[in-house]
């Protein structure tokens, strides 16, 4: 156990306390952990056998790592999971800007401190927290920014020739001597300034300015990226990969379970949302299936991907939606409808990269083919497809649905309609409420599902389905074309 109470180097020296790299530092500390089984990455779902064991096998290697994923993959937090794999206190020589060891001290002004003070001088107890460095990579980057340039500030007020190395102000990597760099979006760098990091991977050093300067720097790197061939920004340089030791590969949930259960931990709902608005197991489900439809879509540019955040953002909207309504129509507490689906619609414009087809369709008319979509997807998993019923069946299990509609009748769902007014309306299918009902929907779901049933026989093409401003109409279609026929034999 660390003595944080010790602040001077002779009384340091006393404990027998010895340095470790940060790499070894953070192999000893996950093999700790993995014999005790404790769960490293908290949070992190759909990872278990593929991306963690990667990190960790990258981590015991020793190597720098590069996260290779789509938007959305959770690559930075896994960066930032990493800090916990490090000691929870270090001792740095107090008053240097470096984190200096006080047993192998890197800056000019450490080696002074402790050739003036000897074992007198003062140390101070680094927390991890304090140990990680995080920079998104853009164009206007500057070598300055990461490594470090001559200042001449510093140079006019401490009256120092530019040949002394006092004059040097380093930048964000030799600031994170001892600890861990990440770098986000590694391919938006510009290439030479790619370059100027080959010496830190290789050799653990940097130059700055023709210095004749050697700093054995000590750092964890993390680099975060798409694929090369998504963005046309630019690309990480091929000397530069090879010195990254390790590449690891994220990815998208592959279940709708992970994907929900990712949505759940995410989201951001009030207390208040949370007691008074009711979301089912399916409705969470169907909200994640449109994110699924969208990563298979020909109108989504599949190279963009399709981020975690959009069903994040869109469950946050879907309760949002149903609030309002409720608070609309004075009612304390709401359950979710199909309906409020159409609050999803601003969370997806914002979330999916369209290729030309869909720009042609435009952002909204593509969130909604999704959304029906994935109605079709999840509705066939739990009620016969209407395309593929059997011809030998006694009798078409929507057919006392289809006649309701066949008959002329129509039912306009209204998006703010209130509770009792949606149940009346749904109710007045003839033969609706049956069929949900006999598939062994229980009764405080029906209402939902019974909404689901028109919704998919519109996709389906069993009956019509019109979108007006801020309502839907279910009708027959051929009985509006009939309609549309007489009126022309009158004229």
């Amino acid at each position: 156990m660390i003595d944080t109470n010790i602040h001077t180097l002779g009384a340091l020296k006393a404990t027998g306390y010895q340095s470790l790299s940060i790499k070894d530092e953070l192999r000893k500390n996950l093999i700790q952990k993995l014999r005790n089984k404790e769960n490293i990455f908290e949070g992190i779902l759909g990872f278990e056998d593929t991306v963690i064991p990667d990190i960790q096998r990258a981590i015991l290697s020793r190597h720098n790592i590069l996260l290779l994923g789509l938007r959305g993959q959770a690559k930075t937090r896994l960066a930032r999971l990493m800090l916990e794999l490090l000691d929870e206190y270090i001792p740095v020589i107090k008053g240097t800007a470096l984190n200096d060891d006080p047993f192998l001290p890197l800056s000019r002004q450490a080696r002074d401190l402790i050739a003036e003070h000897g074992d007198a001088t003062p140390i101070r107890w680094l927390h991890r927290t304090e140990r990680y460095v995080e920079k998104l990579a853009t164009p206007d980057v500057s070598v300055a920014d990461l490594i470090g340039d001559v200042d001449p500030i510093k140079a006019a007020t401490m009256k120092l020739a530019y040949s002394d190395e006092r004059v040097i102000h380093f930048g964000l990597i030799p600031h994170a001597h001892r600890s861990i760099f990440v770098l986000n979006e590694l391919p938006d760098l510009q290439a030479r300034i790619q370059v100027a990091l080959f010496n830190i991977l290789q050799e653990g050093d940097i130059q700055i300015r023709g210095f004749k300067l050697r700093l054995p720097l000590d750092i964890q790197f993390v680099f975060t990226a798409n694929p090369e061939d998504y963005t046309n920004r630019g690309s990480i340089i091929t000397p530069l990969k090879d010195r990254i030791e390790s590449q690891i590969l994220t990815h998208y949930p592959k279940t709708i379970d992970i994907a929900r259960t990712i949505t759940q931990q995410e989201a951001n709902l009030t207390e208040e949302q949370r007691d008074s608005v009711e979301v089912s197991r399916f409705a969470q489900d169907l909200l994640e299936q449109v994110a699924f439809e969208a990563r298979a879509s020909e109108f989504v540019d599949e190279k963009s991907g399709v981020s975690a955040r959009l069903t994040i953002a869109g469950y946050e909207n879907l309760v949002s939606t149903a609030e309002r309504r409720m608070l609309v129509n004075g009612e304390d507490t709401t359950k979710v409808r199909l309906m409020d689906f159409w609050g999803v619609v601003p969370a997806i414009t914002g979330k999916v990269e369209l290729v030309y087809e869909g720009e042609q369709e435009g952002a909204a008319s593509v969130a909604m083919k999704l959304m029906n979509q994935a109605i079709k997807t999840q509705f066939a998993k739990l009620f016969p497809n209407p395309n593929k019923l059997n011809k030998g069946e006694a009798r078409d299990p929507y057919g006392t649905i289809a006649t309701w509609f066949a008959a002329g009748n129509t039912l306009n769902l209204f998006l703010d309609s209130s509770e009792e007014d949606h149940r009346i309306s749904l109710s007045r299918v003839a033969g609706l409420e049956k069929f949900v009902l006999e598939r062994g929907i229980i009764e405080e779901d029906k209402y939902f599902f019974m909404e689901l049933v028109l919704h998919a026989l519109a996709e389906f093409e069993v009956i019509g389905k019109e979108r007006l401003q801020g309502q839907l109409n279910f009708s027959d279609p051929l009985a509006g074309m009939l309609d549309d026929f007489d009126l022309d034999d009158e004229y």
